[in-house]
């Protein structure tokens, strides 16, 4: 009997070593799928605030976990049992849901630039007239939901085609610590943006004159912030989705527009010496961006100038 459970004992010991490995290489595979989808992120984080523009401050961050409930359920509830029912028995489609995102995030980031330049504008703006508060609302968090769930799909997309895990659950696994935290990080950082010009006024209405000269400095910050956020939010959405698109297509076969790419990377990357890492990264992300801004031109000039589609800019 001694002998049988210390043999038992063994086998948990062994199979929780085992366990424990697994979840180390969840942990790994996780936190390395996770980085590269920063770009989808920071599209995320930057664009998410103007769904509360013009709304009472009071409903803010209520607005923000209304958004954030709805982008956990389409991470945890509809695209990861996709996701991974396309990584068990059609994984050869992933590639191309990654570059249909791609473009979408091409085409979107193509259009921001276009009505920067003068275009007609597309879809409901923030200068229209609010008549019906809570329809506005929710017209504003059903829309970020909808925006949020391209997004989503993008994030857990790229985590999918980076994840070197062999087991179902193992992927899955992965793939909802990706979406938790990226979700936690994205409206919490959110969060914390639309709510620094109410610190500001509070802080003016304190006794003490450093607290009023910072709370003012916070007033007239907040403003250039979210103008930094739509403009990164802008190139995110092009350099993301360019590269997604550079690199799909040398996945399927078709290497010409990755061998420009790359070729230039490299040649940079050669000629500046100790800068030669930073500087074939932005190479990089400068092309894959114009790559970006070609490809959502022609689709935004597709889709209304040829097909006289009206379409809602979801941002």
């Amino acid at each position: 009997m001694p002998s049988g459970l210390v043999a038992l004992l063994d086998d948990i010991s062994v199979i929780a070593k085992a366990a424990s490995a697994s979840i180390d290489d969840i942990g790994v595979a996780a936190s390395r799928a996770g980085a590269k989808t920063a770009g989808v992120v920071i599209d995320d984080a930057a664009v998410t605030p103007s769904y509360v523009t013009g709304l009472s401050p009071a409903r803010e961050l209520p607005i923000i976990w209304k958004i954030a409930k709805g982008s956990f359920k389409n991470k945890l509830l509809f695209l990861l049992p996709a996701a991974l029912l396309l990584s068990e028995f059609l994984p050869g489609a992933i590639i191309w849901l990654l570059m249909l995102g791609g473009a979408f995030l091409c085409y979107e980031g193509a259009e921001k630039v276009m009505e920067k330049l003068g275009a007609a504008k597309h879809g409901a703006t923030l200068e229209d007239e609010i008549s019906d508060p809570v329809a506005f609302e929710n017209k504003r968090v059903s829309g970020a939901i909808r925006t949020d769930f391209i997004l989503s799909a993008e994030i857990m997309a790229i985590t999918l085609a980076e994840l070197d895990l062999d087991v179902w659950w193992e992927r899955g696994i992965a793939l909802a610590l990706v979406g938790i935290v990226v979700t936690a990080v994205v409206y919490g950082a959110v969060g914390f943006i639309v709510k620094i010009d109410d610190i500001g006024l509070y802080l003016t209405k304190q006794a003490s004159n450093a607290k009023q000269k910072f709370g003012h400095f916070l007033l007239r910050f907040v403003p250039k912030l979210l103008v930094f956020l739509s403009i990164v939010g802008t190139l995110a959405m092009l350099w993301v989705g360019g590269g997604i698109v550079v690199h799909g297509t040398h996945e399927v076969g078709f290497d010409a527009i990755y061998n420009v790419v790359h070729g230039a990377e490299s040649a940079v990357m050669g000629a500046v010496g100790a800068a030669s890492g930073v500087l074939g990264w932005l190479t990089y992300a400068i092309l894959s961006g114009l790559v970006g801004l070609v490809l959502g031109g022609i689709i935004a000039f597709v889709l209304h100038k040829i097909l006289g589609v009206g379409a809602k800019n979801a941002h």
